[in-house]
């Protein structure tokens, strides 16, 4: 069965019950439409937790964790390659790019070898 019929077989179940957070875990709903089906908004901004709201940028651990989250990295845990120009012989260019995908780190590959071998 293609990804496109079971697709349209899931539409065209209509759903008799409100959806659980099995559903949820299984990728059928997302959150947001659980939530929405069960009738849980988050609760209106009263002036008193106006009052004793933290911004973000006062909790510094909370405000790093924000940032990973929205998709900015951490310290690098293993050495960053270098981007660089290199000219190269248009054969050697092919040779690699027919083996397909990856053919750039299999260059950087065969450079690295090149240096181990040479020991210096």
């Amino acid at each position: 069965m293609t990804a496109k019929e079971k697709s349209t077989k899931r539409a065209g179940k209509q759903r008799s019950h409100l959806p659980t957070l099995e559903d949820v875990d299984k990728g059928l709903i997302s959150l947001d439409d659980y939530e929405i089906a069960h009738g849980e908004d988050g609760a209106e901004l009263t002036e008193a937790a106006a009052k004793n709201a933290v911004f973000v940028s006062d909790v510094p651990e909370l405000k790093a964790m924000f940032e990973r989250a929205r998709g900015q990295r951490g310290q690098q845990k293993a050495p960053v390659k270098e981007r660089i120009g290199l000219r190269l012989d248009h054969d050697i260019v092919e040779h690699f790019r027919k083996m397909g995908p990856g053919w750039q780190s299999r260059i950087n590959d065969v450079l690295a070898g090149y240096v181990k071998a040479d020991g210096k």
